[in-house]
């Protein structure tokens, strides 16, 4: 069916480009006419509420990404891994696609506890129709409140209660979620740059040591990120840096 329509759609547009070019020469050619036409099919509620279920799916595909990055432990390990290559000197090795992806599963493996409970709690009763759409929102934000308020702190959290003119809330999980996913964020940003700032000491060190040799015996003209990049590298692989930050990110969230 596609390929016995493509002819015909290069037909009809090569028809209307010859009558928008010339006009003269088109005065006798018919252009065929296109109608788009909606049946009665619409009228069915069943056929609605599929058509209102897709688009509900589509835009939460759409808003996927920034759910992963602010409400789960992705921007803290992207952070953090984005810092070890700075204090490497390594530019972009390793690439930003292989840090996302690291960042990814690892955010993956982190909260795949906090995506069953949601699944037992929320998806799958409402699949099985014993919870409404409402309800199974609620249900499912739980867990990820619990997760978020384990990670933020409280000075954070207070600061946009304040700024929201919000009471502060008779337990921590009827805490709104307008000001408890921006609390969050800025939570794990701080985490991060101390994580990060931990990692570059190090490195800064190296960095230093190899500059002031290479200034004591006159080599001016010679970068020093040059010689301490490979020694940067060896000091990383003795220690198995991999294992160490990788290890210690998820621990930092158990």
């Amino acid at each position: 069916m596609i390929e016995r329509g493509i002819p015909s759609l290069l037909v009809i547009f090569a028809l209307l480009f010859a009558a928008a070019a010339l006009p003269a020469c088109a005065e006798g050619i018919s252009v065929p006419s296109i109608q788009i036409t909606l049946d009665d099919a619409g009228d069915d509620p069943k056929n609605v509420s599929a058509a209102l279920k897709l688009l509900f799916i589509f835009t939460i595909l759409s808003l996927a990404p920034a759910i992963l990055i602010m409400v789960t432990s992705f921007t803290r390990i992207v952070v953090v891994l984005s810092l070890l290559r700075h204090a490497l000197g390594t530019q972009q090795i390793p690439a930003n696609q292989i840090i996302i992806g690291l960042s990814l599963f690892l955010t993956f493996f982190i909260m795949m506890p906090v995506w069953n409970q949601v699944n037992q709690r929320a998806v799958q009763p409402y699949l099985h129709e014993t919870m409404d759409a409402g309800e199974a929102l609620n249900a499912a934000a739980q867990p990820v409140k619990k997760f978020m308020l384990a990670h933020t702190r409280q000075k954070d959290l207070a600061l946009f209660l304040r700024i929201s003119s919000t009471e502060k809330p008779a337990v921590p999980e009827d805490t709104g979620l307008s000001a408890l996913i921006p609390a969050f964020v800025i939570s794990e940003l701080k985490t991060a740059f101390q994580i990060g700032f931990m990692i570059y000491m190090p490195f800064l060190i190296l960095d230093m040591v190899v500059a002031s040799v290479l200034l004591s015996m006159g080599m001016l003209m010679l970068p020093p990120i040059m010689v301490s990049l490979p020694f940067k590298l060896l000091l990383f692989v003795l220690v198995d840096g991999w294992y160490l930050i990788v290890g210690s990110l998820v621990e930092s969230f158990t």
